[in-house]
């Protein structure tokens, strides 16, 4: 049980978690501001602008860093994490995406009784860089604007 409330009691993960989140929750705002619909669904989708993988993977990193010092191992650890995320992100999981975009495109088949029951593949499962890059800067902001401001907080907290 202890390993559980240090856990719990982890301040890096709960702002990169929180950093996620409000990457998560950025998307739901834009898709309102640009294309003037309300989809509470895009908070369960992935892809999209910012992306919240790199949101989070970079604000743990930078936690990390603030945490330990930008000189420590860890960190390196953290770092090489979370570009290894970022990079699949914008390249396997774009391309998978752009992948799925094609197979869609001939499933409007000339025998339509033999394509019917097909449920078409998720395209949005990547990001483009833009967005990796966009979600990194707020993954980072949050974390450190976070433990910075209120770190103590939440450490008050347990």
């Amino acid at each position: 049980m202890d390993a559980l409330a240090a856990i719990f009691e982890n301040v890096v993960l709960a702002w990169g978690l929180l950093a996620c989140g409000v990457a998560q929750l950025s998307k739901l705002l834009l898709v309102l501001a640009v294309e003037r619909q309300w989809r509470p669904a895009v908070l369960l989708e992935t892809g999209g602008m910012p992306s919240s993988h790199a949101a989070l993977v970079s604000g743990v990193a930078a936690g990390v860093g603030w945490q330990v010092g930008f000189d420590q191992p860890l960190f390196a650890l953290a770092c090489a994490l979370a570009l290894v995320v970022m990079y699949d992100a914008s390249g396997v999981r774009r391309a998978a995406g752009l992948q799925a975009e094609r197979l869609n495109a001939y499933m409007t088949p000339a025998d339509p009784d033999r394509c019917s029951s097909l449920e078409p593949l998720n395209t949005n499962l990547g990001h483009t860089r833009r967005q990796v890059l966009v979600g990194s800067l707020l993954g980072i902001a949050v974390v450190l604007l976070g433990i910075s401001r209120m770190g103590g907080l939440l450490e008050g907290l347990k």
